[in-house]
């Protein structure tokens, strides 16, 4: 096979000459020098070809190739503190696989929320969405490799099924032959019977609200990576959560220095992120809240805004327990010492950005999650299998999920989620 280059490897090539494959992002001229910004999926580099570099006609077609055209030019690599990334390559050859046929749609000026949205296909193209995605990759990375380091089974959970998970109201229905099915809210159920089979698992995949919220926080389709372990209660879950984030953080942190500071963001909050996290109640919650001046009933789930003044108040995630019965779900294990409340937890992360993870201890008894599930209108045959996992050897077990995209618009620092998924599908936005 013939050698391959990439600019992301550029630091093993200093002094050698290399053969590049890749894209036009951008180019200036001095007239006699041509500085090409190339890049090819690992990384940009400044490429730099004088007159007499390479030959008249090369030199003016490149002057005149148009943004994105894809290209392959051959070079120099040379470290310099002065260019992006550190090296650039000076040309000695170039070659113009494909040009552009029409003017690149979307160039340095200003453009809108909507305009970018809909050429969403070419604006994760910049250097800025290439720097968030790849951040998104790296925390999926970190995240599989560290649960399974620690002998956790990933195992696929159906992206279609015939009962809800999170609640009715934002099902997405679907025909499935003569019967209905739903697109999954979350993998967490099926998590639990593979627990009970495997001991410690998890899922990785799509999760799906027909919530209708335009908030800066929600998106349609939506990834998670959900854990679910046997014999863990609250406490387990919560240390869990805690070392789960912080060796995600720090992979970041440690291999993306560079698209952090492509990003603008602060490093140190980020580093700050280490366990153990600080633990509150829901009730101790409900008092910070009043005592800022901020008006909150006991009893009520937490918003938006309530979350993000709840994690204003800590410099790194903190851990919400034992919210009321009445906002979690009704496989939640009651607390044994409040019947008011569940063994549920919430981590909201730092600088306003709320909840990350969702997760608990569940409910282990079937003769008391079928009261459960009767309080709650939950329709009882259509989840039988569900409730043989506690009368086939129940045992304490609990877990979490994990969004994906809340989690890359913390670290990333984000003003708002749609950046953080290839394809963002939200309440107006089904395309492209």
């Amino acid at each position: 096979m013939r050698q391959r280059y990439y600019i992301g490897d550029m630091g093993d090539y200093d002094g050698r000459e290399v053969t590049l494959e890749g894209w036009l992002a951008g180019r200036r001229s001095s007239g006699k020098i041509l500085f090409l910004q190339v890049r090819d999926g690992t990384g940009f580099i400044q490429c730099v070809a004088g007159r007499g570099d390479v030959d008249d006609q090369t030199f003016e077609e490149l002057a005149a190739l148009p943004m994105e055209s894809s290209l392959r030019v051959t070079g120099r690599v040379a470290a310099d503190d002065r260019a992006p990334g550190g090296f650039e390559v000076s040309l000695v050859r170039a070659e113009v696989v494909c040009a552009a046929s029409e003017e690149y749609p979307i160039t340095r000026k200003e453009h809108g929320v909507p305009f970018l949205m809909d050429h969403r296909h070419l604006w994760i193209r910049s250097s800025r969405q290439f720097a968030v995605l790849r951040i998104r990759a790296t925390a999926i990375r970190a995240a599989t490799n560290h649960l399974d380091s620690r002998g956790y089974l990933q195992l696929d959970t159906p992206i279609l099924t015939p009962t809800a998970c999170e609640g009715t109201t934002t099902l997405f229905e679907t025909n499935y032959f003569e019967e209905r099915a739903y697109l999954s809210q979350s993998g967490q159920l099926y998590n639990e019977a593979t627990a009970m089979a495997f001991g410690k698992v998890y899922c990785l995949g799509p999760s799906f609200r027909a919530e209708k919220s335009k908030t800066r926080r929600h998106l349609i389709e939506f990834w998670q990576i959900e854990p679910e372990i046997a014999y863990a209660d609250l406490d387990d879950v919560m240390d869990i959560q805690e070392r789960l984030v912080e060796e995600m953080v720090g992979s970041i942190l440690s291999e993306r220095a560079a698209e952090l500071n492509v990003l603008e963001r602060d490093t140190e909050a980020l580093a700050r992120v280490k366990a153990p996290f600080p633990r509150i109640t829901y009730t101790e919650a409900v008092e910070r809240l009043n005592r800022a001046g901020h008006d909150f009933q006991w009893g009520g789930d937490f918003g938006a805004e309530d979350e993000t003044i709840l994690s204003r108040m800590f410099d790194r995630p903190v851990l919400v327990t034992r919210y009321p019965r009445e906002v979690k779900p009704f496989y939640m294990e009651n607390d044994p010492d409040d019947e008011r409340v569940t063994l549920s937890v919430d981590m909201l992360a730092p600088e306003g950005y709320g909840e990350i993870v969702g997760g608990g201890q569940r409910m282990m008894d079937a003769t008391q999650l079928e009261d459960r599930m009767r309080e709650d209108g939950v329709p009882i045959d259509d989840y039988q299998w569900y409730l043989d996992l506690r009368r086939y050897g129940s045992v304490p077990h609990g877990g979490f999920g994990l969004g994906i995209e809340r989690f890359v618009a913390w670290v990333c620092g984000l003003a708002h989620i749609r950046e953080t998924i290839p394809f963002p599908r939200m309440l107006y936005r089904l395309k492209p």
